[in-house]
């Protein structure tokens, strides 16, 4: 079965034909349980993103803040597995029609084989994967079997970024370039920063490719900010927050359902 990436290409640029930025979505799996996390999901898509990332837990997330390496450690002791993350991606895009993505580290991908994980996210309706720390130059085995599964390889671009490796990384991406707003790690902020528009302006003069820009993100009035100048918004922690601070699972639920309507009337500001 071939996966998704085509329907997250049609659905990036249904949106760009509104005249308005992309919202993603970021939830891990296993978060606060299994069947909990693939209701949140589900309320992210149904508020109103576009599409979502699936972050697969991980002991060790780098790129990850106190809120979501709170949230990753709650679904590794409930004993979270890559059979769920594919569980959460199948019933998600079933449920929604809406193109999911997992958001994971090298390492879980490598022990499980590459041929293996790229097959069965395939089988489960995946789009594509986000992958922070694959470098570029050694990504090849990763794209030829992501390519022959129908998937799409994005990458992770940063203010540090230089020009010409900018360049290196948007010619074999697909699908869109996560452009990460600030040097350091994922959490919502007071600002988005300045650095992020001149980010996504560097990237855009190497790559057709669409650029959303994640990190810091939090609430529609930053959203419209992003969505002023990115083809795409990407909120994570925010929606986690949502599902720690609510005094059960359904209400946290319903705080992500309105979370994203709410940032969904944020990026159509702009239309």
């Amino acid at each position: 079965m071939s996966g998704n990436a085509g329907l997250l290409n049609d659905t990036l640029a249904a949106a760009k034909a509104e005249g308005r930025a992309a919202l993603i979505a970021y939830l891990p799996a296993g978060f606060p349980t299994v069947d909990g996390g693939i209701e949140a999901i589900k309320a992210a898509l149904d508020g109103g993103a576009d599409v979502v990332e699936v972050g697969l837990p991980h002991s060790d997330p780098v790129l990850d803040g106190p809120v979501i390496q709170t949230a990753d450690d709650i679904a590794l002791r409930g004993g979270v597995r890559i059979a769920d993350v594919m569980r959460t991606v199948r019933e998600a895009h079933e449920a929604t029609g809406k193109p999911i993505l997992v958001m994971t580290y090298w390492n879980p991908i490598d022990r499980y084989g590459v041929e293996r994980f790229t097959a069965e996210l395939a089988e489960a309706g995946g789009a594509g994967c986000i992958l922070p720390d694959l470098p570029v130059q050694e990504s090849a085995p990763w794209r030829e079997h992501a390519d022959k599964h129908g998937l799409a390889t994005v990458f992770v671009v940063a203010p540090s970024s230089k020009d010409a490796r900018l360049a290196e990384i948007t010619a074999v991406g697909s699908g869109f370039v996560y452009a990460a707003s600030l040097m350091g790690v994922t959490g919502t902020r007071e600002s988005v920063g300045a650095q992020a528009e001149d980010l996504v302006r560097r990237t855009r003069a190497t790559t057709d490719t669409p650029v959303r820009v994640g990190l810091g993100v939090s609430n529609a009035a930053q959203a419209a900010e992003v969505a002023g100048f990115a083809d795409g918004v990407i909120v994570g922690s925010a929606f986690v927050k949502r599902m720690l601070d609510a005094p059960d699972d359904a209400a946290g639920v319903e705080g992500v359902r309105a979370l994203a309507a709410d940032l969904a009337k944020g990026v159509r500001r702009q239309a």
